[in-house]
């Protein structure tokens, strides 16, 4: 799974970097991104924009809020059995901009924290799928998204047995938006990255709380 990650560089970088403008003010950098929090996405429908959606996704036919399940990851393998994603991977796609995940390793001594980065240390984007959930009471429209998963590949595979869907180049993240890519071509590009484009390295255990947002967590375990 992926339930948390890291979004560090300056707003002017991301828009260089995924050509698109902010479209709300970001508080700061991400150092540690956990779920329910708004953070910045491209959406297939408005690619020209980074916009702030919530993580954890509540389908638009979902009626009761507080009964909502919100998953924070959606596998890759099932998406098409489920209605949760089905159509949604077919008409409401998204870009996840990231310079890092964590993931955290069972061991007879407990959980071990990694940070999980692109061996070069550039910003990536992980594929995943969005929607809107409207507040029939207010008329506020909640827009929220959810991380893809895949199979680890072999650096991950020691530390979890899932890793995120991060799309390997430009090239990649341009088809993932668009619409008239045919859906066999967007199922194509959910695979893990290759290993020998990651590395990866363990961090203290002050990211398991979402309330440490600060450089510290993105440092080397003493």
């Amino acid at each position: 799974m992926c339930g948390r990650y890291s979004l560090t560089p300056a707003p002017g970088i991301l828009e260089d970097r995924f050509d698109a403008t902010f479209a709300a003010q970001l508080t700061g950098p991400a150092y540690n991104a956990a779920p329910s929090q708004q953070l910045p996405v491209i959406l297939n429908t408005d690619p020209g924009k980074i916009q702030l959606l919530q993580w954890g996704l509540i389908p638009g036919w979902v009626k009761e809020l507080q009964k909502a399940p919100k998953p924070i990851n959606a596998r890759a393998e099932t998406l098409t059995e489920k209605p949760s994603f089905r159509q949604l991977l077919q008409r409401r796609r998204a870009l996840i901009p990231a310079d890092g995940f964590y993931e955290w390793q069972a061991t007879t001594n407990g959980k071990i924290p990694h940070r999980i980065l692109r061996r070069d240390e550039e910003v990536f984007a992980f594929a995943g799928l969005w929607d809107e959930w409207l507040d029939r009471t207010t008329g506020e429209v909640l827009p929220t998204f959810t991380i893809i998963t895949t199979e680890p590949n072999d650096l991950m595979a020691p530390i979890h047995n899932r890793m995120p869907v991060i799309l390997k180049d430009r090239d990649a993240e341009l088809a993932w938006l668009d619409d008239t890519v045919p859906l066999a071509a967007h199922q194509e590009l959910l695979r893990p990255l290759p290993t020998e484009l990651m590395r990866a390295y363990t961090v203290s255990k002050l990211v398991n709380s979402p309330a440490h947002n600060s450089p510290d967590v993105l440092a080397p375990a003493a």
